[in-house]
C-alpha cells in the first residue's frame, strides 16, 4: 500500500469539500472531511468497480446514506473516473449541476441511490445486498460466478438513531446478509450537539446483538481501514459486517474539527488557513495533482482488468446458460394482462383476495417478480405459492417476510429497485403506509418501480375502529408527484391494477384493495374493464339516451353508483376512476369522451376524504365521502352510517 499517495489523495479530496462548499457557501464539510481517508482507500481498489462501466452487474456497490455528506461522493467520483468532471465539483448545488445538494441516483453518474433522509441509505443498502444475495443464488452455476458483489454503505450517528436504519439491521442480521458491509463514521457528533446528549449506546454490542460482525478500527488509518475491509469481504459467514471507523469531524479545519459546529458549512470561512495547514497551494483552488490523478489513472486499469476477466465469464455463461441469460435480461411480457385468466361472472370476494389470485399469475409470467409483507401475508394475500421464502438458508426464495418493519421494508424495496434486477412489491394495511411513506416518496422522486399493495383501505375495515380505518390515507398518497395510486372496484380491476403495476417502468404504484368482499362488475368485457384501469377512468355503464348526469366512484363504492344509476333511469353515466394519475395523462380527447365538460351534473362517491374529487365533479356537483374518522362497529354497519350506500347516491342525484 502506499500510503503517501493515499494521503496525498485524502488531503487534496479535502481541499476539494472545502472549495464547493465555500463557493457556494452551503453544504455540509463535516463527514467528507473526516471521511477521507476511507474514501482513499475505498476508490483506491477496495472497491470492486470500473467506472467505464458504471452499471457493470458485478461491481460492488456503494451507498453514501449520509447523504448530506454528498461532496465526498462526488469527489472520489471524479478522482476514480467516473464521468464528473472537476466542473461539476464547482458547480456544487447550483442550478442544473449534477452535483445537488444530496446524491441523486438519477442525476450523477456512480450514484446509486437516492439518499438525503438519513437511515433510508442504510435500508437501500439492505435492499441491494438482498437483490445480489438472490442473484447469486438464481443466477451462478457451478461453472461460471457472475454474481458475487458486496454492498457498502456509509453512515453516521444519525443515520442510525433513525428508526429505519434499526429495523433494516436487525433484518440484515436475522437473514444471513453477509455481502454486506457498513462503514459507521463514528465521529461522536450529530448536528446540534456532541452525540453523548441524545446517545449512549455501545455501538459494537449493538450490532452483535443483531447478528451482525462488528470491529472498531481507527479511521484515519489507510492500512486499519484496508485490513477491516479486505477481512469483511472475505468472511463468508452469514454475518453482515460494521466497521466502526472512529473519526473526527471536520478534520482539516482545526477551528472546528471534532464539534458540532464542523457539520455543516460552518468551517468554510476558515478555509483558508485550512488549506494551507494542509499544504495546498493558496493560488489554486480545486487542486488535484498530476501524481493523484495518474494514481487513480493506474487503479482504473487494474479494475479493467477485472471487469474485462468478469465480462469473459458473462459471455460463457451466457453461451452456456441462454434460458437464464433470456430471463436475466427480460422485461415484463406486453400482454402481461392475457396471462391473467378472467374470472367467473359470479365472483365475489374481497380485491384483497382477488390480489391474492392475480399475483400468482403474475409471478408465472415474470419470474423476477418477488414481494414482502409486514408480517400480514395472511390479511394482504399476496405470498407467491412455490415460490419459497427469502433466508438466509434458501437466498432465491421470492417471498420476504419484512416482520413489523414497514419503514425499512419500503427502504429495502428501494434497494431493490434501485438495484434493476428484480421487481419488488411490500404489503401492509393501508393505515401503516404512513410508516412507509418516506420511502414511497423517495421511490416516486428516484421513478423506482415498486409496487405497493396495501389492504383493508378504507372505514369497511369495520370492528377495528378509526384507528384502523384509514380515510386520509388514500388521497395523502395521491399528492405525492409521480406515484400512482390504484383503487380497484373489483377482481377485473385488480387484475388491471397488476398489470399497470408491472408494466410500469418509470415510478411506484399502490395498490389499494379491500378487506370487505365486492360483487364482480359486468356491464363491460374483461378486456375493456382492465384496459380501463390502465387509462385511470372509463365508463363502467354507459347512459340510455341523452346524457344528464354522471357517478364517478373507485374502488367499493363503484358499486353503488352502479346500483343506484339503475335506479335512475335513463341519461345516466357510472365512470370508474380507479386512478386519478393515470386519468390524468390522457390526452384531453380522451378525457372529454369520459367526463364530457358540457356535463356539470356530477356526483362522486368514495369512502375517504372528499377533497381531492372536486377537481372532477366542479362546483356543480358532489361529492359523497368521508371528511371525519371511523367507527368502530361492522364495516357494513359503518358505511351505511358514514353515507356509503346507493341509496346516498340516489338521494344526491335527486337533490341536484
Amino acid at each position: 500500500m502506499n500510503t503517501a499517495i493515499l494521503s496525498q489523495a485524502a488531503t487534496q479530496a479535502r481541499g476539494l469539500a472545502m472549495d464547493a462548499v465555500h463557493a457556494c457557501n452551503s453544504g455540509h464539510l463535516g463527514l467528507p472531511l473526516g471521511c477521507a481517508e476511507i474514501g482513499a482507500v475505498l476508490y483506491s481498489g477496495a472497491l470492486r468497480q470500473y467506472p467505464d462501466a458504471p452499471k457493470w452487474l458485478n461491481r460492488d456497490r456503494f451507498i453514501l446514506s449520509a447523504g448530506h455528506g454528498s461532496m465526498f461522493l462526488y469527489t472520489w467520483l471524479h478522482l476514480s473516473g467516473y464521468d464528473l468532471p472537476l466542473d461539476e465539483l464547482k458547480r456544487f448545488r447550483q442550478l442544473g449541476s449534477h452535483t445537488p445538494g444530496h446524491p441523486e441516483s438519477f442525476e450523477t453518474v456512480g450514484v446509486e441511490a437516492t439518499t438525503g433522509p438519513l437511515g433510508q441509505g442504510i435500508g437501500n443498502a439492505v435492499g441491494f445486498a438482498l437483490s445480489g444475495k438472490r442473484a447469486a443464488a438464481k443466477y451462478n452455476t457451478a461453472e461460471h460466478a457472475i454474481f458475487d458483489q458486496h454492498v457498502f454503505a456509509l453512515h453516521g450517528d444519525g443515520c442510525l438513531q433513525e428508526g429505519v436504519a434499526k429495523e433494516a439491521i436487525a433484518f440484515a442480521g436475522h437473514t444471513g446478509l453477509d455481502n454486506l458491509i457498513l462503514i459507521y463514521d463514528s465521529n461522536d457528533v450529530t448536528l446540534d450537539a456532541m452525540a453523548d446528549r441524545t446517545q449512549g449506546e455501545d455501538a459494537e454490542a449493538y450490532f452483535k446483538s443483531q447478528q451482525w460482525d462488528a470491529v472498531t478500527i481507527d479511521g484515519h488509518d489507510f492500512a486499519a481501514i484496508a485490513a477491516a475491509i479486505e477481512k469483511a469481504k472475505a468472511d463468508d459467514n452469514g454475518r453482515p459486517k460494521v466497521i466502526i471507523a472512529k473519526t473526527v469531524i471536520g478534520k482539516g479545519i482545526p477551528q472546528v474539527a471534532g464539534t458540532a459546529a464542523a457539520h455543516g458549512e460552518g468551517g468554510a470561512k476558515f478555509i483558508d488557513e485550512a488549506r494551507a495547514g494542509l499544504g495546498l497551494p493558496a493560488d489554486q483552488h480545486f487542486y488535484v495533482s498530476t501524481d493523484v490523478y495518474a494514481h487513480f489513472a493506474a487503479v482504473k486499469d487494474e479494475q479493467k482488468k477485472g471487469y474485462d476477466a468478469w465480462t469473459a465469464t458473462f459471455n460463457a455463461w451466457t453461451a452456456a446458460n441462454p434460458e437464464l441469460a433470456a430471463e436475466l435480461n427480460g422485461s415484463v411480457p406486453a400482454d402481461l394482462s392475457a396471462q391473467i385468466p378472467a374470472f367467473a361472472a359470479d365472483y365475489k370476494d374481497a380485491t384483497r383476495g382477488a390480489g391474492g389470485v392475480v399475483i400468482q399469475a403474475v409471478a408465472k409470467a415474470v419470474p423476477q417478480y418477488i414481494t414482502g409483507s409486514a408480517d400480514l401475508y395472511g390479511s394482504t394475500k399476496n405470498y407467491i405459492k412455490d415460490g419459497g421464502d427469502f433466508s438466509a438458508s434458501n437466498p432465491g426464495g421470492r417471498n420476504i417476510w419484512f416482520g413489523i418493519r414497514e419503514h425499512a421494508m419500503g427502504a429495502i424495496c428501494n434497494g431493490i429497485a434501485y438495484d434493476g434486477l428484480f421487481r419488488a412489491s411490500g404489503a401492509t394495511f393501508m393505515v401503516f403506509a404512513d410508516y412507509v411513506r418516506p420511502s414511497i416518496r423517495l421511490a416516486a422522486l428516484s421513478k423506482l418501480p415498486v409496487t405497493y399493495i396495501f389492504t383493508h383501505d378504507s372505514v369497511g375495515v369495520g370492528e377495528d375502529g378509526p384507528t384502523h380505518q384509514p380515510v386520509e390515507t388514500v388521497s395523502g398518497l395521491r399528492v405525492i408527484p409521480n406515484l400512482d395510486v390504484i383503487r380497484p372496484a373489483d377482481a377485473e380491476e385488480t387484475a388491471g391494477a397488476f398489470v399497470a403495476a408491472t408494466l410500469r417502468t418509470d415510478g411506484p404504484t399502490m395498490l389499494s384493495l379491500t378487506r370487505q368482499a365486492v360483487p364482480l362488475m359486468n356491464e363491460l368485457s374483461v378486456e375493456e374493464r382492465r384496459e380501463g384501469v390502465l387509462k385511470g377512468a372509463y365508463i363502467a355503464k354507459k347512459e340510455t339516451g341523452d346524457l344528464k348526469l354522471i357517478l364517478l366512484g373507485s374502488g367499493s363504492e363503484l358499486q353503488h353508483a352502479i346500483a343506484a344509476a339503475a335506479e335512475l333511469g335513463d341519461g345516466v353515466r357510472v365512470v370508474s376512476v380507479p386512478c386519478f394519475e393515470r386519468f390524468d395523462r390522457q390526452d384531453s380527447a380522451y378525457q372529454e369522451s369520459v367526463l364530457p365538460a358540457a356535463v356539470t351534473k356530477r356526483i362522486a362517491i368514495e369512502a375517504g376524504v372528499s377533497g381531492l374529487w372536486w377537481k372532477y365533479v366542479g362546483l356543480g356537483g358532489k361529492v359523497l365521502g368521508i371528511d371525519r374518522f371511523g367507527i368502530s362497529a361492522p364495516g357494513n354497519t359503518v358505511m351505511k352510517e358514514l353515507g356509503m350506500t346507493k341509496d346516498d347516491v340516489v338521494a344526491a342525484a335527486k337533490a341536484l
